[in-house]
């Protein structure tokens, strides 16, 4: 076996500024060479094909090709494998030179999880870009820093709510929930993914109504309300649905952010006329990354890149309801949401899919003061009504900031007892802190 030693290269000896890192997971059985297969990912996903062509010189190789920074097995047989060894199981670093796709979403993961998503048990874990790289990109308007300023919330986890049920009802009657919510503490209210525009519920009549039920809720309150509009559609409607929907009167958007496509959303992120808060959420991501063995991981196209594409607040499933995403991962997700970044903002987490009252102590324990809790039926289906579902979120919330236990407060607030009394108080299982047994 001959591997040409431009594609295989020591970490510490490439420009890292002329490259984009990915990192792959990837498998096979006990007799792949993994060194030969990472060097045909990378021929494969630049400017290689299965045999050598003519107009490959040595000045395109090393322009364009990509360089293997490392192949790593884990466990780690170096002596002989175990007879019952069916599968090894590897982690690959890959260096593409970005100047092959430039500074956008679609030709990159073409590049970095293209055609080789087809190859078996091979799953993108994580990128990593250069600062040339993100220069390209605006990133986010607000971000936590700017929402913060226009709520005048400083000092507290933010509260969501989606209205529920999902789909079906009129403007007058999401302008009703929406006021419930909102008179009951909620700072952002945002639409169901599965509703935009259907003929029941039109999205100029829809912004009209709820803003004006916003108006009375907020004068009530004496807070800030943001609502946001889901546009989601094809990329010249999705901005005539921004448009339409700004001049109705809204004060935030959303999008299904991986259904339409990650640059058609910076059309919207990056138009200077669109100046609201934009909320990205998840659903269709589960279909890249719920295989563990294939696609991406949900920390990259749950967090990381929806950040990159300028979203100010990310819907993140728990590990709490009825959507099975790990702890770690969960938590893993958040902190790509709130690190430093270069000059991309930090965004809101998101906790959502089945959030309670009960999961207001964990949520502020694993992310302080800068986390967004959401909750749909938690706040609508609260035995007391939407707004007391939502005035027993802002009673959990106030009373964890002061140190207080929820089992306490529930004591002096019936909201928040008749809340825990249906749903109880979530406790996450102990484990020593170097207990990998669990």
């Amino acid at each position: 076996m001959f591997i040409d030693p431009i594609i295989t290269q020591m970490p510490e000896e490439i420009d890292k500024e002329r490259f984009v890192i990915a990192t792959y997971y990837a498998a096979g059985r006990p007799e792949t060479n993994m060194i030969k297969f990472a060097a045909a990912l990378a021929v494969e996903q630049t400017c290689g094909t299965w045999l050598k062509v003519p107009g490959e010189t040595p000045e395109v190789r090393e322009r364009s090709i990509g360089r293997v920074l490392g192949v790593y097995e884990a466990p780690a047989y170096q002596i002989g494998i175990p007879a019952e060894v069916t599968e090894r199981h590897f982690i690959i670093r890959i260096a593409y030179p970005w100047k092959n796709f430039g500074q956008q979403f679609s030709m990159m993961l073409s590049t970095v999880i293209g055609n080789i998503s087809s190859s078996g048990k091979v799953k993108l874990i994580d990128l990593e870009f250069p600062k040339s790289f993100l220069e390209g990109f605006k990133g986010p308007k607000f971000g936590i820093s700017g929402i913060r300023q226009i709520l005048g919330v400083y000092d507290r986890p933010l509260l969501n709510n989606m209205i529920k049920p999902c789909i079906g009802l009129t403007p007058e009657k999401t302008a009703e929930l929406a006021y419930e919510a909102a008179v009951g503490g909620v700072d952002v209210i945002k639409d169901d993914e599965l509703v935009c525009d259907p003929e029941f519920c039109r999205l100029n009549d829809r912004v009209k109504a709820v803003m004006e039920a916003l108006k009375r809720a907020d004068e009530e309150k004496g807070e800030k309300t943001l609502y946001a509009f889901n546009i989601t559609a094809p990329a010249e409607q999705m901005k005539e649905n921004a448009y339409r929907a700004l001049e109705a009167g809204a004060n935030a958007l959303m999008i299904n952010y991986a259904a339409v496509g990650l640059d058609t959303v910076r059309l919207i992120t990056e138009d200077p006329d669109i100046n609201v808060p934009i909320l990205a959420h998840s659903d269709y991501t589960g279909a890249q990354y719920e295989s563990p063995w294939s696609g991406v991981s949900a920390t990259l196209i749950g967090a990381k890149l929806p950040r990159l594409a300028g979203l100010d607040m990310i819907i993140g499933l728990t590990p709490y309801g009825k959507f099975p995403m790990m702890m770690d991962t969960f938590v893993n997700m958040g902190l790509q949401m709130i690190a430093p970044m270069q000059h991309i903002k930090p965004v809101f987490p998101m906790p959502g899919g089945g959030t309670t009252q009960g999961h207001i102590e964990d949520v502020v324990k694993k992310f302080g003061k800068d986390v967004m809790i959401a909750a749909g039926g938690a706040i609508h289906g609260h035995p007391m009504g939407p707004a007391a579902g939502a005035r027993a979120f802002r009673q959990g919330i106030d009373a964890v900031l002061n140190g207080r236990t929820l089992q306490d407060a529930a004591k002096e607030y019936p909201e928040l007892r008749a809340a825990i009394e249906s749903w109880g108080i979530y406790e996450e299982k102990q484990t020593g802190l170097f207990d990998l047994k669990g």
